[in-house]
């Protein structure tokens, strides 16, 4: 087995950010990405290869598919929007350049009567605008502004293509850098481009991509790092109403700069993980992006308390490690639980690192792990346990436990029982954290899967009652896609219905369900 295959899981993650694919089997999507990802990106992008597998390449295309064929039956009490979006280049990106600086493509699958509609349209952001105006790229390299054209000046910079999320009748696309795009729910046509909850936020304050809904309040809590501008080491965390009203706010400062990804919020309590992918002036000066991967720094995990002004945090160093998606959070007894996938090394193989060492993928593969810490009191170092042998970069929850105690979690994964990964099938699993057992359903070796999102049956239905939505990509079918739809109390009984497009999906980094009842009237 070739250390190409090694690196599955986060060579994959850069799939999932151009394709929405976050594991596949041992078709060709997998030897080609490392070499993609290597490659110039001024190569002619690579095309589908029927019968052999197939790589990505960008779609440039917005797509509408009304009454989708569908295999199966849409249960009666499945009614609502699966959104997700993902970077899909609005012109070629520059030599050295990575898939993540694509434009924001916004896709709904909308599911109302036993009916699917399908729409796809791109985030109308500023940056957007001004390069389809020109028929130019202006911004050439990843979250580095020095190079941006001249004429840019003043623009959001944002891509809104990492993360989407509901409020009003808005869908809100998201990249960390910049404050949200606004989308309209139902037509997904930008309505603002530079959405600051009615001046709430300043136009160039940062916003997370991973905001957390308050299990209790129904309040946004959010963050953004960089805060007070470009390089800064200043982290902003605040709490919006579901008025669109900011709560409360404070600035905390963070050991070094880095990617500060996610973070975990509980009902009296806020933690950020800082890991080493951190802000390299140097590699930008030589016109690279952002980060870098810098294995002499540590880990900190810091607390603060909820509400308060932020001058609480307290920051516990720990190993060379990196964390960037959160599973779950909450506090019980006077103990923070944080669950988190992590890597031993650089996550994102297509990232330098900082030494000029070569990709580590045995570092790069994510296991979902528990940190634990003391809410009170000093703590010397925190604890961190593995939690199960899945490989899965990109856990989720039911979201209305995303500040509480809960009990399941949801994932694409290759599958562990597997020995030689590259003969695993790409799952989907549902994890138990009370029993630590999980479930799989395998789809095999020539589907890519994109992130899963759990839909309760009702707004009051027990946790993990409900189903599971995702889509696969059919590597043998030149990526024609497929939404798939589970019980999530039987995943591994495998779909309930499937829903099938006559096209490739648009691209898929995170998404999100809106329930009917979180529509205009």
């Amino acid at each position: 087995m070739t250390d190409e295959m090694d690196g599955i899981d986060r060579r994959i993650f850069l799939r999932a950010a151009a394709l929405g694919a976050v594991v596949v089997g041992a078709g060709g999507l997998q030897r080609t990405a490392l070499a993609q990802a290597q490659a110039e990106s001024s190569a002619p992008p690579p095309r589908a290869r029927p019968g052999g597998g197939a790589n990505y390449a960008p779609i440039r295309a917005e797509v509408e598919v009304r009454d989708c064929e569908i295999e199966g039956k849409i249960p009666d009490d499945l009614n609502g929007g699966f959104y997700a979006t993902g970077p899909d280049p609005q012109y070629p990106l520059a030599p050295g350049n990575i898939v993540f600086d694509g434009e924001g493509h916004v896709r709904m699958f909308r599911i109302k009567n036993g009916r699917v509609d399908y729409k796809t349209r791109y985030a109308k952001t500023e940056r957007y605008v001004a390069q389809d105006k020109a028929r130019r790229n202006l911004f050439p390299m990843y979250r580095n502004p020095a190079l941006d054209d001249p004429s840019v000046k003043g623009l959001s910079r944002s891509t809104a293509n990492t993360h989407v999320l509901n409020f009003k009748n808005y869908i809100l696309a998201l990249k960390e850098d910049s404050p949200p795009c606004a989308l309209d729910i139902n037509t997904l046509e930008t309505v603002d481009p530079v959405f600051t909850f009615g001046g709430e936020l300043p136009r160039d304050r940062p916003f997370t991509a991973h905001p957390k809904i308050c299990s209790q309040t129904g309040n946004i809590v959010a963050f953004g790092y960089e805060a007070e501008g470009f390089g800064s080491d200043v982290v902003a965390v605040f709490e919006i109403d579901q008025q669109g009203k900011k709560v409360w706010e404070a600035k905390i400062k963070v050991p070094y700069v880095g990617l500060l990804h996610d973070f975990a919020v509980t009902e009296n309590h806020i933690a950020f993980f800082v890991v080493p992918l951190a802000i390299d002036h140097e590699q930008m000066a030589r016109g690279g992006i952002h980060w870098s991967w810098d294995k002499t720094k540590k880990t900190y995990l810091g607390i603060m308390r909820r509400y308060g002004d932020g001058k609480d945090i307290r920051w516990i160093e720990g190993p060379t490690r990196s964390g960037t998606h959160t599973m779950g959070a909450f506090e019980d007894n006077g103990t923070l639980y944080f669950d988190t996938e992590i890597t031993a090394g650089n996550p994102f193989p297509f990232m330098p690192n900082k030494d000029g060492s070569p990709p580590d993928y045995e570092a790069s593969r994510s296991y979902i792990h528990r940190l634990t810490a003391k809410l009170d009191g000093p703590n010397k170092s925190y604890g961190i346990e593995k939690m199960y042998p899945l490989i899965a970069p990109l856990p989720r929850q039911d979201d209305r436990y995303n500040t509480m105690p809960y009990r399941y979690g949801y994932m694409a994964c290759p599958d562990p029982n597997e020995a030689d990964r590259a003969k695993a099938g790409a799952c989907y699993a549902r994890v138990d954290n009370s029993t630590r057992t999980f479930k799989l359903y395998n789809f095999g070796t020539n589907v890519g899967l994109g992130e899963p999102v759990f839909a309760p049956k009702s707004l009051d239905a027990p946790e993990g009652v409900g189903y599971l939505l995702g889509v696969a990509w059919r590597l043998d079918e030149n990526l024609r896609s497929d939404l798939v739809i589970f019980d999530a109390e039987h995943i591994d009984e495998g779909p309930i219905a499937i829903v099938k497009l006559p096209v490739q999906a648009s691209p898929q980094v995170h998404g999100w369900w809106v329930r009917e009842d979180q529509y205009p009237t």
